[in-house]
């Protein structure tokens, strides 16, 4: 957590993080992108992507589970630039977004916690099971690192990087979020649930629309001081036994993910390391909540990286 000097805590060392450095470039002229679709746990095909360098050798798979109502998509510059290091890389929407929606979402069946229990342990089970990886690395924005504590395979995923993944409880966020959010989960979500049988979210944001069983519980989770935290009909006790190390990282100019309620929310993790960056520290103007994923932050992707390599080294092979 952020410490009363306002420098995060990063591995437990008394001198920082280390200093930013130029990205390595990736290979994309050689890289491979194959589009497929995955089975989540219940059978419902996930449309995904894979970034396939053209050697992968220390066997290395990395999931990039996107944020609420955001496609997979928004995520290829990120992940080209992982498989440029040698890492496969996995992308996919959740039922409901991207791809992986129907033509109408009046009357689509799903909810918040689909996306994790079914969706997200779905692509840790094909990965396993179809690449058989030495590693597999979580990378987590917002809601995709949320609910990472609440999958059954989680002991699948070696480390964890998050962006943004914040408490939704709307008290957290900061600036004019607050009182947006505070309208959104209390009046707009359960309204427009009802009457339309599926939430614009469009209309209000540059996300997508959210089928309706996904939006009212989002929003009964944001109206909780503890946010899904405090939901018990969840397996909360995954995040006790998550096992892998994680590195969180919250941003200065996120009034939607706030320091304050990265914190909340991360905490369920045991293995924690926090990252609050300042734009300026990168060189940027803005970061927000979707900045690190844009092309101008490369060099956090860098630091990222470097992070995941460090956190689970692969043995050595045995003489």
């Amino acid at each position: 957590m952020v410490t009363p000097s306002g420098n995060p805590r990063w591995g437990g060392g008394p001198s920082g993080p280390p200093p930013f450095s130029r990205p390595r470039p990736p290979r994309e002229a050689t890289l491979r992108f194959h589009d497929t679709t995955i089975k989540a746990r219940d059978g419902f095909e996930l449309a995904a992507t894979l970034f396939i360098p053209p050697d992968n050798p220390s066997n290395t798979w990395v999931t990039i589970n996107s944020a609420t109502a955001t496609p997979r998509r928004f995520y290829q510059p990120f992940a080209t630039y992982l498989a440029g290091r040698g890492w496969g890389v996995v992308t996919y929407d959740y039922r409901g977004i991207g791809d992986s929606k129907p033509n109408g979402l009046k009357g689509f069946s799903a909810r918040a916690r689909d996306w994790a229990l079914l969706d997200m342990a779905g692509v840790l089970d094909w990965l396993a099971g179809e690449k058989t990886p030495a590693r597999i690395f979580h990378v987590g924005h917002s809601y995709g690192g949320q609910t990472a504590g609440l999958l059954p395979n989680a002991g699948l995923i070696s480390a964890m990087v998050t962006s943004s993944a914040q408490s939704g409880y709307w008290r957290l966020q900061g600036g004019n979020q607050k009182l947006a959010v505070a309208l959104h989960v209390h009046l707009t979500m359960p309204l427009t649930a009802r009457l339309l049988g599926y939430v614009p979210w469009s209309w209000f944001s540059k996300a997508e629309d959210l089928p309706k069983g996904v939006a009212q519980e989002w929003a009964k989770w944001c109206r909780d001081p503890k946010y899904l935290l405090g939901d018990p009909t969840l397996p909360l006790a995954g995040f006790a036994d998550f096992a892998a190390p994680v590195l969180a990282y919250s941003f200065t100019d996120d009034d939607w993910g706030t320091a304050k309620a990265v914190d909340a929310m991360m905490k369920a993790y045991p293995k924690l390391d926090r990252r609050h960056v300042s734009p300026r520290d990168a060189g940027l103007e803005s970061l927000g909540h979707f900045g690190f994923f844009r092309k101008n932050a490369a060099q956090l992707w860098h630091e990222a990286a470097d992070w995941l390599e460090g956190a689970a080294p692969l043995s050595p092979p045995v003489p």
